[in-house]
């Protein structure tokens, strides 16, 4: 009785969202109680503020205020050990529950094939002090104890029948396989346990020749990486040096043609000179003859005629011989050919280097058809998902479900957060994919290593600096990434196409149409494997369906 009230206390205490002991509990409007912490958190991811039990929705947001009642409570339960000390016997996720244990179920420490049930500790006790029982057979505890009776006669199996390669029981070998060849279980699985030791030497043989290949394929990738940097040095450095020459050359003919420029000017400078000297002697000539052409006094006129009356010499005329020619007919050609030759290697070289590239890229998907080339196939991998996500339609579907899933603890698990990622990391490519989504849900990527335990931002996908993520509800968009938010309008569509150029660092989100209605783009420089994810909404039956059909996955 006591253990009943100590666990239905505890049940009063636990929150509804981490399915914790509630940890600084507030109490909503309609009167359920939570982390503050969860329900902070759950409505700051809605965007939306509603009770996630009763679904109550409040308008404004409502003040939360410490619920010091309970808080004590809590204090008082977690000083007696009860948050520790009770739950330990009992059955977690993946392990077998006892049969007879009413309510909450123990764990098992025993299976018994005759009885056909798992007993606790409590339980087994009869098996061991009850004549009645001491022959059944126990085992350690198994899930399906069907599968260790025989079908036909609903006894245990006890032996091997080698000519049939099946476990039977004593009556099958009495009857239908007497004359088979049968042996004792422990003798078949020594020589199953040889065979096996041999095929796990050989599949490890094969594993290290895969990791010896892989790390020749990374190698090469390191030699592409070295050689494609030093040619990009090498070609730098020839033509950062022909650039230098070819400014070294037009600088040296820049300066002799501007010499050169220099002195004719200077020696047509030096005949302008001699001949303005000329033409003002001259015109001082044609004066003084013109006045002595007007003079009456015939003895004047004939004694200054002979020394006036000159006529210029053609011997004192100034040849012009002024250069105005500055090109070099050889140069011209030695440029031209020059230039030639980089319009050559700039149209065949860089033609074929382009012709590579373009064979490594392709264009920019536009209609779904285009995307659809780039389909990957993906699966859920259970191992990661929450205890309240069931998986379904293999491994192709996630539901969020109101009762913990019986899952064996994994260090991938989200043990907080209502999260699964699927089991193929993406690199190196274009990988596009699809997903159904209803009730509310997030649609991402992330690299492995986010957190996957406790209840911090670091484990939510978009919450942190290795996961990007979109939240679908029936009201709005918003994606996320390392706690930024960008809410997005759009109308609401049911299928979420998501397109990953990895190369590119680009991470695009559409509405699933003919034409692909894009909703968001993140670009980054991606440095790891990208594992695509999902997260549900507590409390709205959310589910996400990667979508395959129609998809041409390559």
């Amino acid at each position: 009785m006591a253990e009943a009230t100590n666990t239905g206390s505890q049940e009063l205490l636990t929150c509804l969202v981490c399915l914790d002991i509630l940890k600084e509990p507030v109490t909503t409007p309609c009167g359920h109680n939570y982390c503050m912490e969860c329900i902070t958190g759950c409505w700051e991811q809605a965007g939306a503020y509603s009770c996630p039990q009763c679904r109550e929705t409040f308008t404004p947001r409502p003040v939360l205020c410490r619920n010091t009642l309970l808080a004590e409570v809590v204090q008082k339960l977690n000083k007696r050990g009860s948050n520790s000390a009770l739950p330990q016997n009992y059955a977690g996720p993946g392990e077998v529950e006892c049969s007879f244990c009413a309510g909450r179920k123990f764990r098992a420490v025993k299976s018994c094939l005759t009885c056909l049930a798992s007993f606790c500790e409590t339980h087994i006790q009869l098996h061991y002090e009850g004549a009645a029982w001491k022959s059944h057979r126990l085992v350690s505890p198994t899930g399906n104890l069907q599968q260790k009776l025989c079908t036909q006669h609903q006894r245990g199996l006890e032996a091997f029948c080698k000519t049939d390669q099946m476990c039977i029981c004593l009556l099958c070998v009495a009857n239908g396989h007497r004359s088979h060849e049968t042996v004792e279980l422990e003798a078949e699985r020594a020589e199953k346990q040889t065979q096996l030791g041999a095929i796990l030497i050989e599949i490890r043989r094969k594993i290290l020749e895969i990791e010896k290949s892989l790390e020749e394929v990374r190698q090469t990738v390191r030699l592409v990486k070295v050689s494609a940097d030093r040619e990009v040095q090498e070609v730098e450095k020839n033509l950062v040096d022909l650039i230098r020459a070819i400014e070294e050359i037009r600088r040296r003919l820049t300066g002799l043609i501007r010499e050169q420029e220099r002195c004719e000017s200077r020696k047509a400078e030096r005949i302008m000179e001699r001949l303005q000297e000329q033409m003002d002697a001259l015109k001082r000539q044609d004066d003084e003859l013109a006045d002595l052409s007007k003079t009456d006094d015939h003895i004047h006129f004939l004694q200054y005629f002979p020394t006036l009356c000159i006529p210029p010499g053609e011997g004192d005329s100034l040849s012009i011989t002024v250069g105005t020619d500055f090109s070099s007919e050889d140069l011209r050609k030695e440029l031209l050919c020059l230039k030639e030759h980089l319009d050559e290697i700039s149209q065949k070289e860089l033609a074929k280097i382009t012709e590579r590239v373009s064979m490594l890229r392709s264009p920019e998907p536009r209609s779904r058809e285009d995307f659809l080339k780039y389909a990957c196939h993906l699966t859920l991998d259970p191992n990661t998902a929450h205890t309240r996500i069931s998986l379904s339609e293999g491994n192709k579907k996630a539901t969020w479900m109101e009762e913990a899933q019986s899952f064996i603890d994994h260090p991938d698990r989200f043990d907080c957060k209502l999260q699964v990622l699927c089991a193929e990391g993406l690199s190196g490519t274009r990988c596009y994919w699809e997903v159904e989504w209803r009730g509310g849900a997030w649609i991402g990527v992330t690299y492995k290593g986010i957190s996957r335990k406790g209840r911090d931002l670091a484990c939510l996908l978009g919450w942190n600096d290795k996961s990007w993520s979109l939240f679908c509800s029936s009201s709005s968009y918003i994606a996320w990434h390392n706690n930024n938010k960008t809410k997005i309008s759009a109308p609401c569509f049911s299928r979420i196409g998501v397109y990953l150029d990895y190369p590119t660092g680009c991470l695009s989100f559409f509405c699933v149409t003919d034409t692909m209605m894009l909703l968001h783009r993140f670009m980054a420089s991606f440095t790891e494997p990208l594992y695509p994810g999902f997260g549900l909404h507590p409390y709205l039956d959310s589910s996400i369906t990667i979508y395959k059909n129609n998809l041409n996955i390559h």
